[in-house]
């Protein structure tokens, strides 16, 4: 299967202590990996180098084989690798279209030597807001399309971070603790609206979720992460009864 991120021998200090021990993995295009682990395993530092957030002090990250290693964060953006936080934060005030359209950047309604020029950016304004339009539908939020954000249920907060990725063009998407805050019952819709999105777009999904009962059923690999290392991979069955898994979490 072909990849889209690699991780190779990646090392991130924080004074003495090595939150990430030249590290490595691999994320397979078009499927739902989580990355599991305890507590200051090293989970969402890994997310924030490959975010560009934290410089490794060694190692590479390639995405769809391009080096990225120290690109600044809207570099990588816009490459199609798109992090979301534990907190959405979306422009409250603004309606959920809205939001979407704001996401797709590089409006050329929005220069100021060619906004008077209304026939030059008509068309690509018609565009953005069709792709809105269909994105809405995609995650399932077209009944709140004229709501504004902060009327959103936590839930409909974070499928609309994952629209405004979708917006901007993601082929990737790193999400951290997608499931936090919100019930069992709707994190599961949740995890269900974000396993439907996979399908239907092909977009490759690096999940970190600590409530395993809700997120296991919807991935397709598991990676297990220790103080900064890598102690096991595969399918969520194989890594869960894995001798060194239990032991991380029982801390033995």
């Amino acid at each position: 299967m072909e990849k889209i991120l690699e991780v190779i021998n990646v090392t991130k200090m924080f004074g003495g202590l090595a939150a990430l021990n030249s590290l490595s993995l691999t994320v397979q295009k078009g499927l739902m990996t989580l990355l599991i682990g305890p507590n200051g395993s090293g989970k969402t530092t890994l997310i924030n180098v490959v975010a560009g957030l934290y410089k490794p002090e060694s190692g590479t990250i390639r995405f769809e084989g391009e080096n990225i290693t120290g690109l600044t964060p809207h570099e990588i953006y816009r490459r199609g690798l798109v992090r979301t936080f534990q907190i959405p934060q979306p422009f409250t005030r603004l309606t959920v279209f809205e939001n979407l359209m704001t996401a797709r950047g590089s409006n050329r309604g929005e220069n100021f030597a060619l906004a008077p020029l209304r026939r030059m950016w008509m068309d690509d304004e018609e565009n953005v807001a069709r792709e809105a339009a269909r994105i809405i539908k995609l995650i399932r939020l077209e009944h709140v399309w004229e709501q504004p954000a902060y009327k959103l249920s936590g839930g409909q907060m974070k499928l609309l971070e994952v629209g405004r990725a979708l917006m901007s063009g993601a082929r990737m998407l790193m999400m951290d603790e997608p499931a936090a805050g919100i019930n069992p019952a709707l994190a599961h819709e949740l995890f269900t609206h974000l396993r439907e999105l996979n399908k239907k777009t092909g977009v490759t999904f690096l999940l970190i979720e600590h409530r395993l009962d809700i997120a296991l059923p919807y991935v397709d690999k598991v990676y297990a992460m220790h103080m900064g290392r890598l102690i096991a991979e595969g399918k969520p069955e194989e890594v869960l009864s894995n001798s060194l898994v239990v032991e991380s979490y029982l801390g033995r």
